[in-house]
């Protein structure tokens, strides 16, 4: 009579466990699934871009040197040059790397390190709040408060110029500098700082002695991130940028970046104009790749 209830046990145990190794089949094709729906998605954007980027230069023979090295984007006259396109966007993202990542550090240090809970559970969440604002408001914000500000002060014909783009780029920048490096700064464990503390180094020597250099790699991460913002920025660097096709000499001079050219001549452009702009966005992905390379390569010869 006890033999029945065992094999039935024993009988609903195996089913159990046949419908736990389905559900975890399952639910790892799924997680496949989402993995590469996420790759294949950015190689069709990738391919995309690159196809129609690619076919002036290779069915239509025009120059890509020409094209990287020219001066003059009159597509009426069928003259495609972006170099001041590229000169505007290195110096933009260079003066907002120059500004907001010192800002964005010493606020993430002192969030994490040294300011009070009461004090850092205010500061934190309005920096936080900051990433949540519309890109276009940035802009509005800029043309409003900086560009004047500007003028008046530096006695401009027009406000709109190089270093409001920095400006507005390096304010845009922060929430992702601040938060993600922060996050690195409190991921370090607290022996690192009892044992400098030990030694008898000072609280912030053990700061930038110890845990800044320990938590490198998510610092350089944040400086990426940014960076990525700061390049691929377009809505409001339209509206404080003066949209001057000529290569910047100083700070005050209006610029039109590449992200601001593709977004104001892609509407009404076609055929090769339309083509042209693709492979502005060609040279804009390989901008990028090739800056987060030059950084990856920086953090890892400093972790050896």
């Amino acid at each position: 009579m006890s033999s029945i209830p065992v094999k039935k046990d024993a009988g609903e145990i195996g089913k159990a466990n046949k419908r736990k190794y389905i559900l975890e089949k399952v639910s790892g094709r799924v997680f496949l699934f989402c993995a590469l729906l996420s790759v294949v998605s950015l190689l069709l954007i990738i391919g995309f871009v690159f196809y129609k980027g690619s076919h002036p230069f290779i069915a239509e023979g025009y120059s890509f040197i020409d094209f990287l090295l020219g001066s003059d984007w009159v597509p009426s006259e069928d003259k495609f040059g972006i170099l001041p396109m590229i000169v505007a966007s290195i110096y933009a993202t260079i003066g907002a790397l120059i500004i907001g990542v010192p800002i964005g550090l010493f606020t993430a240090i002192f969030l994490a390190e040294i300011a009070p809970r009461s004090v850092a559970k205010i500061i934190s969440p309005a920096v936080q709040l900051l990433a949540g604002i519309p890109s276009v408001l940035y802009g509005v914000f800029g043309l409003a408060i900086i560009v004047p500000f500007l003028q008046n002060n530096l006695g401009l014909i027009k406000g709109q110029s190089l270093i409001a783009v920095i400006i507005v780029l390096a304010i845009m920048m922060l929430p992702t500098v601040v938060t993600v490096a922060e996050t690195a700064i409190r991921a370090v464990p607290k022996a690192y700082r009892e044992g400098s503390l030990a030694l008898g180094v000072s609280p912030i020597g053990t700061i930038f002695k110890v845990v800044v250099p320990a938590a490198k790699s998510g610092i350089m991460t944040a400086i990426v991130l940014g960076m990525g913002r700061a390049i691929g920025e377009t809505m409001a660097v339209i509206l404080v940028a003066g949209n001057s096709l000529v290569i910047p000499t100083s700070l005050t001079d209006s610029i039109r970046p590449l992200t601001t050219n593709i977004a104001l001549e892609m509407g009404y452009a076609f055929g090769t104009h339309q083509e042209m702009l693709f492979a502005t966005g060609i040279v804009l992905f390989s901008f990028i790749l090739i800056l987060n390379f030059v950084l990856a390569r920086i953090s890892s010869k400093g972790g050896n």
